[in-house]
């Protein structure tokens, strides 16, 4: 089971969500209330890199940004993975040097059927109309548990402690991905953190 901890804002949440065992951490570069600056991104990322191993991967998200920004930042930052969570196309993504992590929103659109087959990780979240994911509304479960038979996938969107067993248990994915599910008042919460880790770990997924 992945576990990934989005829109880190800090080091030492960073560093609790590694210690705590997540497999992967996001970190926000499109505008949002959790967006970073590519000089604290790369304080984040030192500090879990000097973290003993085993250490989570270090995830850059990015909404609508041009390749050569994008790499450009994954350079500086010393980023492991690539986030894409706008309208980007397959075509778009042509020249992104690091591998792909593609959300889609189950909108039953053409971008989403075509990155379904494109054989990239596939990060299913809640569709949410003007809005690019981390809105804490549920995915569509059902229809991510008919998709997670198809193509492995992580499952965003509603997750929290509470839930994220339920979530797994009837979805079936290879991964999931939390962000508001762990904050208190728009804060990332150190117990909240420990709490979904810990409960995912001890769920059967894939």
């Amino acid at each position: 089971m992945i576990i990934k901890i989005c829109g880190l804002r800090t080091a030492e949440h960073a560093c609790i969500a590694a210690e705590a065992g997540a497999d992967m951490i996001g970190l926000v570069f499109a505008p949002s209330r959790r967006q970073v600056s590519v000089a604290v991104a790369t304080e984040i990322a030192a500090a879990v890199r000097r973290l003993p191993l085993p250490r989570p991967q270090i995830v850059g998200l990015f909404v609508n940004a041009p390749v050569a920004e994008i790499n450009a930042v994954a350079e500086e930052v010393g980023l492991n993975l690539v986030q894409l969570s706008g309208d980007e196309s397959f075509a778009d993504t042509l020249g992104i040097r690091l591998q792909i992590i593609t959300s889609i929103r189950m909108d039953g659109s053409k971008r989403e059927a075509e990155w379904i087959g494109a054989g990239v990780r596939l990060l299913v979240d809640a569709h949410v109309s003007g809005a690019y994911g981390g809105t804490g509304t549920r995915a569509d479960w059902q229809r991510a548990a008919d998709l997670a038979r198809r193509v492995p996938l992580i499952l965003a969107g509603g997750l929290d402690p509470t839930n994220v067993a339920e979530a797994i248990a009837q979805v079936r994915p290879l991964g999931v991905d939390v962000s508001s599910g762990v904050e208190e008042g728009g804060v990332k919460s150190a117990t909240k953190i420990r709490a979904f880790i810990a409960v995912a770990r001890g769920t059967p997924g894939l």
